[in-house]
């Protein structure tokens, strides 16, 4: 699928700020997978369809996960983790995506998984640090994802870890196993 094509199908699903963010998480992927030599007709791919599910009713995603029987132990955590899986779905069913590569990106780019590809990596770490984002810990992403993707990601993750308990909200086990693997490589 062409980049035209894939942002014209992915801007009816969102709202007009979601699509602005999509397109910088396309730009900020690109040059990720440039950088960091992953293929950048997958990363560009993968980017604009990350959110495609953002806005689907949470039930709607419930029922997709449970019968499609994709992680469901997320069903246990913040409906905000639900869009991820779900969107691997409904990609594939609405969108025509096979890619196993990219549908995987899409999948993970919430929580992350132990082992992560590099394709995976360039997504999760796009969507965190694209030039629209602003919070706490932020540039120290950037700055990381300038030579070490890892680095960059390990940050990210504890970045994360730590806002949910700050929050005292529950950590999704799948993030947690994220971050020890890249700690303990």
């Amino acid at each position: 699928m062409k980049r035209d094509e894939a942002l014209a199908c992915v801007k009816k699903q969102l709202t007009e700020a979601r699509y602005t963010h999509t397109i910088r998480v396309m730009e900020t992927a690109i040059e990720l997978a440039n950088r960091f030599g992953a293929d950048v007709n997958k990363a560009e791919i993968a980017a604009i369809f990350h959110d495609y599910a953002k806005f689907r009713p949470k039930e709607e995603m419930k029922q997709m996960i449970i019968s499609e029987g994709e992680a469901l132990d997320v069903l246990d955590f913040h409906p905000e983790l639900w869009h991820a899986p779900a969107g691997a779905i409904l990609v594939k069913k609405e969108a025509g995506i096979t890619d196993e590569d990219v549908l995987s990106a899409i999948k993970y780019h919430t929580s992350g998984r132990p082992n992560m590809t590099l394709l995976e990596k360039v997504i999760y770490v796009a969507d965190y640090i694209e030039p629209g984002r602003s919070f706490p810990g932020i540039e120290e992403v950037r700055t990381l994802a300038e030579t070490n993707l890892d680095l960059a990601l390990i940050q990210a993750l504890k970045n994360t870890i730590i806002f949910l308990l700050t929050k005292n909200q529950a950590v999704f086990p799948m993030t947690i196993a994220t971050y020890n693997t890249l700690i303990k490589q």
